[in-house]
């Protein structure tokens, strides 16, 4: 396939080194895959980022360094052939990268994902020659380049639901001699004049899977995509589909995260402690602490998921000592209380949060604590359920 030559050779030098190292964590197995990250330039679908600063400020927040050639072309070009995700938007506003500016704080929007991630993500779909493939979330434009050089152009797909976005990845793409279809669409929709695939890969993370994916894939066919929710618990699954359009996969394990989908973005929910003005005043003991799912740990993280699939509009802040959980759908509320005789728990309203909580950490504890490899992902007759062999009274609905 056509790839012009990059002329930059610090560059190439760079890429190399990059495809060596990830072939040494055990990412790279694959030498096609392992070519198509030594020919595709990542700088040239990054021409600005920004990376964190050492310190954060006053407030703080992380202090966000505007990172392009004019400003410093050694650590610009490092950092492109970094295995690290860059963050080249926030909060849904385009920077001027003639005169970035440092930002304090803000919500990362966009980005190049880290290319372990990227080639991880193509490689778990099972991704292989002739299959047609659609990509949710384009992005910079770097990944879909990466399964253009694998595939070929004809052969992808990729949408992006913004369309400033997808212009400076286009035009990225064609300069280096790339042609996928592209369009701007909302991924929970698919995209239905190039379907049917073999292949969907979101790389945005969705509430539950949308029902127009599953009717754009062939039987046999195979969706990968990141389930994520507003409790912020993650998890991935590959899901193969059937021909009466059921489909059901299991968890992958690891601790993958995506941005969500813009739609399924959790919504504000105000001030805290207006929420809990509304609780019982007396409190119940709970045998759980909630580190159990906020944890910096992976086992957290899994549970987080799970958490979170008992209560899935739940949120969940800490302000001071004290833990929040807020349901913005039905109203209810609950916070979480520290004290000399443990954990005690206040909630009110139509769904006991904490205590559903509570009996997904019982099921699984008395599961011997499974992982997420051990769970399948069902989708038939509009239901997404979770099922565990040794949990039978854990079906966790999808919302």
């Amino acid at each position: 396939m056509r790839m012009p030559a990059d002329g930059e050779p610090e560059a190439v030098r760079l890429r190399e080194t990059m495809a060596q190292a990830l072939v040494e964590d055990g990412t790279l197995a694959d030498p096609t895959w392992r070519q198509a990250v030594e020919t595709v330039p990542r700088h040239r679908f990054v021409p600005g980022f920004y990376l964190p600063a050492d310190a954060r400020d006053g407030q703080g927040l992380t202090v966000w360094e505007p990172v392009t050639a004019e400003l410093d072309h050694g650590r610009w070009l490092a950092a492109a052939y970094s295995d690290t995700t860059l963050i080249t938007q926030f909060d849904g506003e385009e920077t001027d990268w003639k005169a970035p500016a440092v930002r304090h704080g803000g919500a990362p929007t966009s980005s190049s994902t880290l290319p372990s991630l990227v080639v991880r993500m193509w490689a778990d779909a099972e991704v292989a020659e002739g299959h047609t493939v659609l990509e949710i979330g384009t992005g910079t434009g770097y990944s879909t380049a990466l399964v253009c050089e694998r595939l070929g152009s004809a052969d992808v797909t990729s949408i992006e639901v913004d369309g400033r976005r997808l212009e400076q990845a286009a035009s990225a793409l064609y300069e280096c001699g790339y042609t996928p279809t592209l369009a701007v669409a909302d991924g929970l929709y698919g995209y239905w004049p190039e379907a049917s695939f073999d292949r969907i890969v979101a790389a945005c993370s969705f509430r539950a899977v949308p029902p127009a994916l599953l009717a754009q894939v062939r039987p046999g066919g195979k969706i990968l995509l990141t389930l994520s929710g507003w409790l912020y618990g993650y998890a991935r699954v590959l899901l193969t589909v059937a021909e009466d359009g059921t489909a059901e996969g299991q968890l992958l394990g690891g601790t993958v995260s995506f941005m969500s989908a813009r739609t399924h973005a959790a919504p504000v929910f105000g001030n805290p402690a207006h929420w809990a003005a509304g609780l019982p005043d007396k409190p119940r003991n709970t045998a759980h602490s909630p580190e159990r799912i906020s944890a910096a740990t992976e086992e957290a993280f899994h549970l987080r998921f799970l958490a979170q699939s008992a209560v899935p509009d739940a949120q969940m802040t800490t302000v001071g000592e004290v833990v929040h959980l807020v349901d913005v759908v039905t109203g209810s509320a609950a916070t979480l209380t520290s004290g000399d005789s443990g954990w005690a728990v206040r909630e009110g309203g139509p769904v006991r949060l904490w205590e559903r909580i509570e009996r997904v950490l019982d099921a699984y504890d008395v599961a011997d604590r499974p992982g997420p490899e051990a769970f399948t992902l069902h989708v038939h007759d509009g239901r997404q359920q979770l099922r565990h062999p040794q949990m039978p009274g854990l079906a966790l609905s999808r919302p």
